[in-house]
């Protein structure tokens, strides 16, 4: 699902409080759609581990090819969301994307490492920021401790111009055969 606008009290990405525990603010204006397989990604939706095992597809929206951005994505729950010492984990990263295009089109510079959840419900949360040019964003590091915060402010990113999460838990192992 696309999120454009600008954000209230009643968004979803306040009262799933990723503002606030990961960014600041959101400027929408660029339209991102993530999905796995025939899932979309909607602010809040949970999706099993066994759904999100490779990476999604992602589409940006924008009317330049001559515009790039970053996709990120980050677990601000790891490892658990009542303790979360390595807040935020960094799942992927993407740069170089051009406006209108896909992050198949970008350059995957952190590869996707899977959700998995091992205590509790977390958020897995994807922000795209546009760059001022193209390859000026360099991979992090490290994925653990990860602040999306510092990060767009070392590259001149500004607030994302879009952003979704969702929702994951551990899947329980109780139960005879499950059907997907």
């Amino acid at each position: 699902m696309s999120w454009e606008g600008s954000c209230s009290n009643r968004d979803p990405l306040v009262v799933g409080r990723v503002i606030g525990d990961v960014i600041n603010n959101c400027n929408r204006s660029v339209s991102l759609n993530v999905s796995y397989g025939n899932r979309d990604v909607n602010n809040g939706v949970e999706l099993k581990p066994a759904v999100v095992a490779n990476h999604p597809r992602v589409d940006i929206g924008g009317t330049d090819l001559r515009t790039f951005y970053t996709l990120v994505m980050v677990d601000p729950d790891a490892p658990s969301p009542s303790n979360p010492s390595l807040r935020e984990y960094l799942h992927w990263m993407v740069t170089d994307i051009p406006g209108s295009t896909g992050a198949s089109f970008g350059q995957e510079i952190v590869n996707y490492e899977s959700p998995r959840p091992t205590l509790g419900i977390h958020r897995f949360v994807f922000m795209l920021f546009r760059q001022l040019g193209r390859q000026t964003v360099y991979a992090p590091a490290w994925r653990q401790n990860f602040i999306t915060r510092d990060f767009a402010e070392l590259y001149n990113l500004g607030s994302p111009v879009a952003a979704v999460y969702f929702n994951c838990q551990k899947e329980t192992g109780s139960g005879g055969r499950r059907r997907q």
